[in-house]
């Protein structure tokens, strides 16, 4: 179409439409084309290769083969050497003789040990009850002394004030001598009766053992004189004691106390 200036006017086309057709027809081209392929794709089987040798072919020119593979050498094995063995230590049990007699001996020891102890204890009580003793007796002298010496000063006041002698009446005052042969028996059955001794089996003989015993006014021992010795010193020392214990000692049958009398006594009786 022709203008009035002389140039040629070309009208604009409307491309959308035809854009539009050509897009779609180009998206369905795209979605063909996969689905055609991956229908083919599946479709198509695992394919397996086989190769066809040709004798002739495969003796005229040899395959070559791959090498076998070569074993190496193991290197050699060393001989097993055994092991040491194993030194244990033991120790060394002492000889269980010389222990026992080691044992035996301190064992021993001790016992001597104890023994020794258990002398020196007893020789300490001996010697406490030697002094203890001791002591008794003194005090028993000094008391028999300063009783005697009241006795003796009451009667020589008694016999003062009524002019007689030492065979008075007083009851303080002992008899004009010593007692007669039946005092004696009686007082020597009590002595005899407290003598505690055992005879020995081979004692030859009865010898007999005599004191002298004198008396106070009230029947105490005043004092004790061994006459004649029986040779065998304990029942000499069984025979003192036993006239200790046995004072008091009564009166005569005149009724006053002798001033002492004398002792016969012997073992086997």
């Amino acid at each position: 179409m022709k203008q009035e200036s002389g140039l040629y006017f070309i009208p604009k086309e409307s491309k959308t439409k035809q854009s539009l057709i050509l897009a779609l027809f180009v998206h369905m081209a795209l979605l063909a084309f996969l689905w055609i392929g991956v229908s083919w794709k599946n479709d198509q089987g695992e394919m397996a290769e086989a190769e066809v040798w040709d004798i002739k072919v495969r003796d005229a020119a040899p395959v070559a083969t791959a090498p076998e593979p070569v074993a190496e050498e193991a290197p050699p094995e060393k001989p097993a050497v055994p092991p040491e063995p194993v030194k244990e230590t033991v120790e060394e049990k002492p000889d269980i003789a010389l222990e026992q007699e080691k044992k035996r001996k301190e064992e021993k020891r001790k016992e001597e040990q104890r023994k020794e102890e258990q002398r020196k204890e007893e020789k300490k009580k001996a010697e406490a009850k030697k002094k203890e003793e001791q002591k008794a007796k003194q005090l028993k002298r000094a008391d028999q002394q300063k009783a005697n010496a009241i006795m003796a000063e009451e009667a020589r006041r008694l016999a003062a004030k009524s002019g007689t002698g030492g065979s008075g009446t007083s009851p303080y005052s002992t008899g004009s001598g010593r007692a007669d042969a039946g005092y004696s028996r009686k007082v020597g059955a009590k002595i005899k009766s407290n003598t505690v001794f055992n005879v020995p089996e081979g004692l030859s003989g009865n010898p007999p053992v005599e004191y002298e015993v004198q008396l106070l006014p009230d029947g105490s021992v005043r004092g004790i004189k061994k006459r004649k010795s029986s040779g065998v010193p304990g029942f000499d020392e069984a025979v003192q004691r036993a006239i200790e214990r046995s004072a008091p000692y009564p009166q005569d049958q005149s009724g006053r106390m002798p001033s002492g009398f004398i002792l016969s006594h012997k073992p086997k009786g």
